[in-house]
């Protein structure tokens, strides 16, 4: 069972933020990629908590995860609807930091916010218009 995480534990830090707003994206991709930071963060906490690698984090340690996230707790209304609707976002985030990854030829846990932010914008050059 995912324990509580620590309450130091941000949403996005100020400079993260700033990295994502100062990207050539729309609001759709900047709010993606806002997730996709996020969900980074929370599988790593969960991989090192529970001693298994990014790709073994499983949808319910995810939302086990989110659910005790008092980051997530302040800055909205949740429901339960939500909390699953919040899960999904970040567990469907894997598959661009996958890709991200595999484009850096490293793994999804040696992601840094700068190579993520890179990734969605090379993503966005490469969608037709």
């Amino acid at each position: 069972m995912v324990e509580p995480q620590p309450p130091n534990l941000q949403f996005l830090t100020w400079e993260e933020a700033a990295e994502v707003d100062k990207a050539l994206l729309t609001s759709a991709e900047k709010f993606s990629t806002r997730i996709a930071i996020y969900a980074l963060r929370v599988l790593k906490a969960i991989a090192q908590q529970d001693k298994i690698t990014i790709e073994a984090v499983t949808p319910e340690q995810v939302q086990a995860w989110i659910e005790n996230d008092p980051t997530i707790q302040q800055q909205v209304d949740l429901d339960t609807h939500f909390e699953r609707f919040f899960s999904r976002l970040v567990v469907s985030s894997l598959k661009p930091l996958k890709q991200i990854a595999l484009d850096h030829h490293t793994s999804i846990a040696d992601l840094t916010v700068p190579l993520v932010v890179q990734g969605f914008e090379r993503q966005s050059k490469v969608r037709p218009e």
